[in-house]
């Protein structure tokens, strides 16, 4: 198939991989602008868009599709489907409208829960047993399309969004090649009114640790948010991310430090940190943290 693909994060990656090794025809590649970055705030080039380049493709990132200059020249493509994955703008009707059969959605839940924008992280915080990667035939509304295909995944123990992120972006990539090929066999399925739910935008200020929460809310918090932004607590008046921990047996006051592998109790339970990360540092494990800076037992973590 003649294709457009859009998409901007490193979870694009692979999707826009598989269609070309699939043998389709990439008609452009659209993405978000670049945007300062690193410590010299200088413009980078996303990872769809450092991709397509060294594909080959054509890039374009406009700031927006509502004009009617970006919208005619996105129709001007003349392409058979439109491939979305976390792309990163809204589409106009005109846009949705201009391939020949249409935009075709990889949305990472299994539709209705977790419409929007941060599904795998929201995934993870609510404690869900499963998730997946649906594809959707997409419409006005906010992932509210009918589905064509879905797969499930179990989430499993001690994963993080990191970690869950690569295996769906992965299955995205395998199940948008099994619908293009199988497309005209496929019958859009509407979603149920019931169990709608909405994965709002991350906001750092849901990092930050209460102690006092059970320990079982604690460590999805710590999974769902790692590795950005980071689930932090503060200790000797130094804010530490925690990015990866297990559920542990233990009681104590809250955030106090159990033992010197880091076990920490919560309101109810404990948790193990298994990796942290100092303000300026790099991620660590928990015994090669301990030897630059060691937390005794007894110690206290607080939430301000």
């Amino acid at each position: 198939m003649r294709i457009i693909f859009m998409g901007t994060p490193e979870f694009s990656v692979p999707v826009l991989d598989a269609l070309v090794e699939d043998g389709h025809e990439i008609a452009a590649v659209y993405c978000q602008p670049p945007r300062p970055a690193g410590r010299g705030k200088k413009n980078r080039p996303t990872p769809v868009h450092a991709r397509a380049e060294a594909l080959g493709l054509a890039v374009r990132h406009p700031v927006s599709l509502k004009s009617e200059e970006e919208q005619s020249a996105f129709a001007a493509l003349q392409a058979d489907v439109a491939v979305v994955v976390a792309y990163g703008l809204l589409l106009p009707q005109p846009i949705l409208d201009a391939p020949h059969l249409g935009c075709l959605n990889i949305h990472a839940s299994l539709l209705p829960r977790w419409r929007g924008a941060a599904p795998i992280h929201r995934a993870i915080m609510a404690g869900d047993a499963q998730t997946g990667i649906c594809i959707m035939q997409m419409e006005a509304g906010l992932d509210t399309g009918p589905v064509l295909l879905r797969q499930a995944t179990d989430v499993r123990d001690q994963e993080t969004t990191d970690q869950l992120h690569d295996r769906l972006s992965e299955m995205g990539a395998g199940l948008i090649v099994q619908a293009l090929a199988t497309l005209p066999d496929l019958t859009p399925v509407n979603q149920p009114n019931d169990g709608v739910t909405y994965a709002a935008k991350i906001d750092k200020s849901e990092a930050r640790i209460d102690w006092t929460r059970p320990a079982v809310e604690v460590d999805r918090q710590i999974r769902g948010l790692s590795p950005f932004p980071g689930a932090w607590t503060m200790a000797a008046g130094e804010r530490i991310k925690l990015l990866a921990c297990c559920l542990t047996v233990g009681q104590g006051t809250p955030g106090q430090v159990l033992d010197d592998a880091l076990c920490v109790a919560c309101g109810e339970g404990a948790v193990k940190l298994l990796r942290l990360q100092r303000a300026g540092k790099g991620a660590q494990d928990t015994e090669t943290f301990l030897r630059g800076w060691p937390i005794p037992a007894g110690t206290l973590f607080q939430s301000e």
